[in-house]
């Protein structure tokens, strides 16, 4: 009778060390290469928990070296979209003399998800506020929604704009591609900037050209143009690192002037797609004479810098690019020449650190 426990108790103990492996397909979230793994299974697991052990593709996946870009964003989750530009430019008059001025302007908003209904995003678009600095000779002045209502008069008007656009909300509907179905909400702020500009300038003609201004500025189509630009990065077909692609836009109104950006997947590794950017308007010169005197004017724009994606979720991390402007002016009479010359050095970040 021991003789058969023993026999017992050391087939189970067999029974127990020897555990049953199944094969389960999985999505790398790093690389976006699909792999076969062995999982161990107990008496508690169900087809539902092994299912849940299958890591869900990253947003930006891959496919055979093929990169595409969707959004895979969390329910009930904010996203920071924080746009920031500093522009210091410097002029020099004919005798030599130079003066500097810089200019800053902060963008503050934030996207809430509020749901994800049939592939459609809906979300809460938080104006959390905007700030312009200006410096030049020694004198600074700067208007801040976050801050106190500046004391100079002729900056108060701005400051209670932008007070009025700050702390309200736009609604937006996104596919998981990134493409734009509606941006509403506009009319309730439109209301806010008029109260605020009927508290500072009494004639009601110049409310209306100020009112209007703002329209033309804070839209849908102009926030569309926004998103596009700052959030939809990669072709829609795709790319593989190394892989370069062109986008070319008006660089003046009339479009006689167009300024190109060069994209280069330069890299995809752990949770991070790099994006190089070059490009800008090719130097170029246009040379008139009237009545005797000839005007020469030399113009380049020339940018480059990093766009770097989270590949899990396709929003954008952080953009860092650089933009140099040159242009030169010179007047001729045939003896006597003279030159105007400007360059601006900019600085065009999105989500930087810090601010």
């Amino acid at each position: 009778m021991r003789k058969y426990t023993s026999l017992v108790l050391i087939s189970a103990a067999l029974l127990s060390c020897k555990k049953e492996t199944q094969t389960i397909t999985k999505v790398d979230p790093v690389t976006g290469k699909t792999i076969t793994v062995e999982v161990p299974v107990t008496e508690s697991d169900s087809t539902e928990n092994v299912v849940n052990e299958v890591a869900v593709a990253p947003a930006i996946s891959n496919n055979n070296g093929v990169y595409v870009q969707t959004f895979k964003l969390e329910k009930g989750k904010t996203y920071p979209l924080i746009t920031y530009q500093k522009d210091v430019q410097t002029v020099t008059s004919p005798d030599g003399k130079s003066q500097s001025g810089t200019n800053e302007t902060t963008d503050e908003m934030s996207f809430t998800v509020n749901d994800f209904v049939n592939g459609v995003y809906d979300i809460s678009i938080n104006l959390v506020g905007k700030k312009n600095s200006q410096s030049a000779n020694g004198k600074s002045v700067a208007i801040d929604s976050k801050a106190a209502e500046p004391k100079d008069e002729q900056l108060k008007m701005m400051w209670k704009m932008n007070k009025a656009l700050a702390g309200n909300k736009l609604n937006l509907k996104m596919d998981e591609n990134g493409k734009v179905i509606s941006i509403s909400g506009f009319e309730p702020i439109y209301t806010k900037v008029n109260a605020a500009l009927t508290s500072s300038v009494k004639d009601a003609a110049t409310r209306t050209q100020f009112l209007n201004s703002v329209k033309s500025s804070f839209n849908e189509k102009v926030l569309r143009e926004q998103f596009s630009k700052n959030l939809i990065l990669l072709p829609a077909k795709g790319v593989k690192v190394g892989d370069k692609w062109t986008q070319t836009e008006n660089a003046t109104p009339d479009g006689k002037v167009k300024i190109t950006t060069n994209y280069t997947l330069k890299s995809v590794g752990n949770g991070v797609v790099v994006v190089a950017v070059a490009g800008g308007i090719p130097a170029k010169t246009d040379k008139k004479t009237q009545e005797g005197i000839t005007r020469t004017l030399n113009s380049q724009l020339t940018q480059n810098g990093t766009i770097t994606l989270d590949q899990n979720t396709g929003w954008i991390k952080n953009q860092n690019i650089s933009v140099k402007t040159v242009q030169a002016e010179t007047l001729s009479d045939g003896k006597e020449t003279q030159t105007m010359k400007s360059v601006s050095n900019s600085s065009v970040m999105v989500n930087p650190a810090g601010k």
